[in-house]
């Protein structure tokens, strides 16, 4: 058995240690700064005050400053699940740790999802973790991720799940497989991380046009005969799925990978609930995105929001200049519009094409 560090006590760094801990392995959950309620409170009882599960005796909680601690002698995967916003502090803490020891770093899987722009360009976070360990001057083991339909409390819940590890060395990506999978936690391999990485993220975005269905049905209510809308939010659903091809492909990812898991299964679950969906709905009853979050979210984090506020300038010079053909993506690009500039959000059913 192996020793495995998840890095943010969260939902989805808490869950994944239940797969891990149910295989044998001996886990260590580290909090962030932002942890210490959760890592005391299960610390002290096992009881995870957010999944509302009690986590296996095989996972360790320890607070942020042990991170070194926890990093010591021999780790065979590092997992990275903090806010998009914490990765380039985990990244940093990751290469100071393994500079510290003098050794490679181990090889990474980031569990946090989104996009970094810089320079014109749109980057996977992976990316932003090699950068940091090239920095320190550690050597790096490869850093993956983890895409595909994956609800925290289900998981944690052991309800059967599918998941796909993508990892750019294939020997090590086969290690991996072994290392994680679990009887109700199904999980594939794949070399995509770009692909795999950029439907995590972009799926946050491409969701919210469905949820604007729902907030027009919550609108206008029912018709006389009980009609809803479900024709309109599969047809919005299909192309929203066919946007994030062509988003997923601009980044250099593969179309393959947006058909599975990592792409439609992710955008399926991603449409039953969730703070990206809620946010859509509220922009489908006519609010503003300032308004939606001051009135209805201002404490939650929408991560399809902040993912637009972060890449939708870049995505906007890329469509301005040809690099992104503009008429393949009208909903992406209604929706920047709409959350980055602060204007009413209407699906641009007009502009919509769906394939034969």
């Amino acid at each position: 058995m192996a020793r495995v560090v998840v890095l943010g006590a969260g939902l989805a760094g808490s869950a994944f240690c239940v797969p891990l801990a149910d295989q044998g392995h001996e886990v260590r959950l580290v909090g962030t700064h932002v942890d210490g309620p959760i890592i005391d409170a299960l610390a002290s009882s096992g009881f995870h005050p957010r999944l509302k599960v009690a986590l296996p005796p095989g996972v360790r909680a320890l607070p942020h400053d042990r991170l070194g601690e926890a990093l010591s002698g021999e780790v065979a995967l590092v997992v990275i699940a903090v806010s998009t916003a914490g990765v380039p502090w985990a990244a940093e803490q990751l290469a100071a740790a393994a500079a510290a020891a003098g050794r490679r770093a181990p090889p990474v899987l980031m569990v946090t999802k989104g996009l970094a722009a810089e320079d014109g360009e749109i980057r996977v976070l992976p990316a932003v973790v090699e950068d940091a360990l090239r920095r320190a001057d550690v050597a790096s083991s490869g850093v993956g991720g983890i895409g595909g339909p994956c609800l925290a409390m289900e998981l944690a819940a052991r309800r059967e799940t599918a998941a796909v590890i993508a990892h750019p060395d294939p020997a090590i990506l086969d290690r991996l497989i072994e290392l994680i999978g679990a009887p109700y936690y199904h999980v594939r391999p794949s070399g995509d991380v770009i692909g795999v990485e950029a439907c995590a993220a972009l799926k946050n975005l491409v969701v919210m046009p469905v949820g604007a269905v729902l907030g027009q049905l919550e609108l206008a209510g029912e018709a006389a005969n009980g009609a809803r809308m479900h024709n309109a939010a599969a047809a919005v659903f299909s192309q929203a799925l066919g946007e994030l091809e062509h988003l997923v492909r601009a980044l250099g990812g593969r179309v393959e990978t947006v058909l599975g898991l990592a792409g439609a299964g992710d955008l399926f679950v991603t449409c039953q609930g969730g703070r990206n969906g809620r946010m859509g709905r509220l922009l489908g009853r006519g609010l503003t995105y300032r308004a939606a979050k001051a009135q209805h979210m201002a404490d939650e984090t929408v991560e399809g929001a902040e993912l637009a506020l972060a890449v939708g300038p870049t995505l906007a010079r890329w469509w301005s200049s040809g690099r992104l053909d503009p008429d393949t993506i009208p909903l992406t690009r209604a929706l920047i519009d709409a959350i980055c500039h602060d204007h009413p959000f209407a699906i641009p059913w007009s502009q919509l094409h769906w394939p034969p």
